[in-house]
């Protein structure tokens, strides 16, 4: 910890003692503080007191929303309220004075992440509870967000309580096991692990273990070792008769280890048991935690059927999935959390996919709680951005270079054989980039801070080593220029600076709220560049060569250029992670959020961020994090309504908007069937061709549509509605020759939709339509057309393409204005949704569509303006859909085959 720090986190554990912070108490604290330490000798150079006024300001200016939560109390004894004055919370206690007094967290985030765990806690079961037991759940955060605090948290609440095992399972390397093992050293056993065993009088008290406290013992039968995963000789050693402290297990999700874990439980604490005819480990109740568990630890198999086409009651799993549930099976009383940021593979899990070998599958039945990011993440959502009222950041972070010089470098579907030419120039701006980063941080006053760069283009091995050695030739050659005082190396990087660096940050402190993040002069930067450039290191991390992310071995701070692959994707922190040069293609969900590992914090410094990447894949990440924000609308939804997690994943498995998803995480196999849901589902087209002929096609059947559908009125908007049209007069039009480009995403949807009409009719189902023609009543008068007769002020959507591009795709793939949907509302369902949601609720589709009556559908058809995209005389047709909830709604069938999932995912 260095003096900044140290003056930091001593004021903020004074400043938790006040029952309401100021402006002027923390600027009185801060000059006492600083004065006392000052003459107790405790820190030797002068600490910059407005930038620390302004960084604990900003500790106590971060606010958490509420977190949504999904569960199912069957079976289940409610007990912490009963219990709580009665457990001494001695390692969570410990734990929360840690991270105030040595993190420098606030008293109020710690309060949050108390609450949080408080909640994940009463859903396990009571430790203590008589009986076989077993509790299942999830817990959904951002990437980079947090969890690790989360479930460090969880963790020693539940040891408080009584638990006896607690499992971690990382991911799947070394490098990332460690990582979480340090960690829990840290923040949970209060010791360094790595030094377990050895007799060299070391002092290997670590993080809470130096705190002034009562000594807590818990053991832990792995260590942050590279090789300190789980093997039985050494718990054999450790582990001691009557010794009755709680143990941890932190291992990577590996077969072999989780086999011998099995075996060893079994061994050493199993019992038989005749009623399951086995041996069963008791009265040592397990929490297993789950870290990315969507990764490795689904069930990937089909499962098997027999000739009645009913499930068998045993079948092969995948190993690492089958080993998990056998190790929950064979304790008495177990608890499951899984940690993700992805839970898609997870939500779809076959609930009833239980077998005689393994036991019941990983689905968390019992509840999934969704945490909410805290104001000062920097995720998907403030990255990216969103066109859509109900977000503070429409438009994304200035933070995005595009890249385009990279086919020579790493093409797209190279091989392990591929020898890259010279770094594209791109590559070169990303490395100065770097480097300016690094020198601006240090001119912040942020030393002793580690800095790190990010290169991720290829997941092979040898590639990766061929372009380190690249990288690690330009850096010298950039030192040794900057060494030798090369005057036209500081007039390049001073043009960069100009051109990169100042627009950018003023951009971002128009956005964030961070006073932390101050506009600096050129010499300010330019006198730090020597420093940082001198210490900057090239490692490749992917497991085959030793370079390690070894930050806590240097307290006062690394420079990292990172390259790698497969290792860096999941899971592994990059600290101060700076500039990303990232081109991985993949279009896997899971696969493009998990390798974003520029989200996250940062602090006082996220305006010096750089994200060099394709347009291709930006548009891909925009996509996501629409999906990614629908699913949370979607949750957060259904937790109003009380629903159970396995009608919430039954929910968006059948959702239409959620297929392409599906499909990757699933690793669907040739000719899988699946049912399919419109109910409370939007479609809208988002991209359309740029040709002329196809164009006026659609034009002509889009009229030929509307003079067979009656005579319709203007609504107060301008609007034309026609009520009532038949269904047959729908289905008819979605099996006319309209065109929708395969890249709207939505285009396999709305060729299902014609079924899924005409299977809700004999219900009684979507049988009348509600069908509005969009006119724009603020167009000019040359931007209205005559459609069918009817004046239409033509609709204006930007385009996120380039010109030259073959197709027109809708900025932020929105068709939609914010308030379209509850067009056809009458003023009773306008008055339910605000009476239950407030009058925002009329521009939540799915608010909107739960109180449509599931008799009417809603069609809307929009003129749109096509002069900013192509010369054409007649307008391109954008079409949208809103289907109401359906309760019990008939499925339709869908097959995935490889050529449907070829064209839409790509390269891997």
């Amino acid at each position: 910890m260095n003096e900044y720090e140290l003056v930091k986190n001593k004021v903020i554990s004074m400043l938790n003692g006040e029952n309401q912070v100021t402006g002027e108490i923390i600027q009185n604290y801060v000059h006492v503080m600083t004065k006392s330490l000052k003459d107790l000798g405790r820190i030797s150079k002068n600490i910059d007191e407005k930038m620390l006024i302004k960084d604990i300001e900003t500790c106590y200016n971060v606010w958490i929303g509420e977190e949504s939560v999904i569960d199912k109390w069957n079976n289940h004894i409610d007990w912490l309220p009963n219990r709580k004055s009665q457990i001494s919370w001695r390692f969570s206690k410990r734990y929360e004075r840690f991270l105030v007094e040595e993190k420098g967290w606030s008293q109020q985030t710690v309060d949050n992440l108390s609450n949080l765990t408080d909640k994940i806690l009463e859903r396990l079961e009571d430790p203590y509870r008589e009986g076989s037991w077993d509790r299942r759940g999830m817990i959904v955060g951002q990437v980079q967000s947090g969890k690790t605090a989360n479930y460090i948290g969880l963790v020693c609440k539940a040891v408080d309580a009584g638990y006896k095992l607690i499992v971690v399972l990382t991911g799947m390397n070394d490098s990332l096991r460690s990582q979480t093992q340090l960690r829990f050293d840290e923040s949970f056993l209060g010791y360094d692990t790595r030094c377990l065993g050895k007799d060299n009088n070391k002092n290997f008290k670590v993080g809470v273990g130096t705190l002034i406290a009562e000594p807590l013992k818990a053991l832990s039968l792995t260590s942050s070792a590279n090789d300190g995963d789980f093997n039985i000789h050494i718990a054999n050693r450790r582990i001691m008769a009557g010794v009755s402290d709680p143990v941890l297990l932190v291992i990577k999700k590996n077969s072999a280890i989780l086999r011998n874990l099995l075996n060893w439980a079994i061994d050493t604490q199993g019992e038989f048991d005749s009623t399951v005819n086995k041996k069963i480990v008791k009265n040592a109740p397990i929490l297993v935690i789950d870290d990315e568990a969507d990764n490795a630890s689904v069930n990937t198999n089909k499962i098997a059927l027999d000739d009645n086409g009913e499930q068998l009651e045993d079948y092969d799993v995948t190993k690492i999935n089958g080993q998990i549930r056998q190790l929950l099976n064979c304790f008495e009383k177990s608890a499951y959390v899984g940690y993700t940021a992805t839970p898609f593979a997870n939500i779809f899990i076959f609930p009833a996919g239980e077998t005689l070998s393994h036991g019941e599958d990983l689905f968390p039945r019992d509840f999934i709680i969704n945490l909410p990011a805290p104001s000062n993440y920097i995720g998907p959502l403030k990255v990216f951005g969103l066109q859509d009222e109900k977000y503070s950041y429409s438009e994304g972070l200035p933070l995005v270079r595009f890249v385009d010089d990279y086919s020579d470098f790493v093409p797209d579907k190279h091989k392990k054989k591929h020898v890259p030419r010279d770094i594209p120039q791109s590559l070169r701006k990303a490395i100065k980039s770097f480097v300016l980063s690094c020198a601006a941080r240090l001119a912040r006053g942020q030393d002793q801070k580690h800095n790190s760069m990010l290169i991720h283009v290829t997941r092979y091995n040898p590639v990766q080593e061929i372009i380190g050695n690249m990288v690690q030739e330009e850096v010298n050659y950039l030192r040794r220029r900057i060494e030798y005082n090369d005057g036209f190396i500081f007039k390049d990087l001073k043009d960069f600076w100009f051109s990169e660096y100042i627009t950018t940050t003023k951009d971002v402190m128009d956005k964030v709220n961070d006073p932390r993040i101050v506009e600096l002069e050129w010499e300010e930067v330019e006198k730090n560049i020597m420093i940082s450039i001198s210490k900057m290191e090239v490692r490749i991390i992917n497991g085959s060569v030793g370079d390690v992310l070894n930050y806590s071995e240097h307290p006062s701070g690394l420079n990292i250029i990172a390259i790698g692959g497969d290792k860096l994707s999941r899971g592994l922190t990059l600290e101060g992670l700076t500039v990303s040069y990232y081109l991985r293609a993949s279009r896997m969900y899971d696969t493009l959020m998990q390798m974003g590992r520029w989200f996250g914090y940062r602090p006082g410094y996220i305006d010096l961020c750089r994200l060099y990447t394709s347009e291709k894949l930006v548009d891909w990440y925009k996509f996501i994090t629409l999906a990614s924000e629908e699913l949370k609308n979607e949750f957060d939804y259904m937790a109003k309504q009380y629903s159970t997690p396995e009608e919430f994943g039954l929910r968006v498995r059948t959702h239409p908007k959620n297929l392409i998803i599906i499909t990757a995480v699933n690793k669907m196999r040739s000719g899988t069937e699946m049912l399919l849901s419109y109910s409370n589902s939007k479609i809208e087209t988002v991209v359309f061709h740029k040709d002329r002929e196809i164009v006026v096609k659609n034009f002509n059947i889009i009229q030929n549509f509307f003079s067979n559908i009656g005579s319709c009125h203007k609504d107060l908007n301008g609007n034309y509605v026609w009520r009532n049209v038949s269904y047959e007069k729908l289905i008819g039009f979605l099996g006319s020759n309209f065109t929708i480009h395969p890249d709207s995403r939505n285009v396999d949807f709305y060729r299902y939709l014609g079924k899924y009409i005409e299977s809700q009719i004999t219900y009684g189902y979507l049988t009348h339509w509600t069908i509005v023609l969009v006119s724009n009543t603020e167009a000019e008068t040359e931007k209205i057309k005559l459609i069918s007769g009817l004046h239409v002020g033509l609709s204006l959507r930007s385009p996120s393409n380039r010109p030259t591009d073959l197709k027109y795709t809708l900025i932020k793939s929105r068709l939609l204005g914010s308030s379209d949907e509850s067009i056809d509302l009458n003023d009773e369902q306008k008055k339910e949704i605000i009476l239950k949601y407030g009058k925002t609720g009329l521009k939540n589709g799915s608010y909107v569509r739960s109180v449509r009556n599931p008799k009417n559908g809603l069609m809307l058809i929009y003129a749109l303006d096509p002069e900013p995209v192509m010369n054409c005389e007649v307008p391109f047709i954008g079409i949208a859909f809103s289907i109401p909830e359906i309760e019990n709604d008939q499925k339709v069938k869908y097959v995935v085959n490889p050529v449907y999932r070829e064209r839409e995912f790509g390269y891997e």
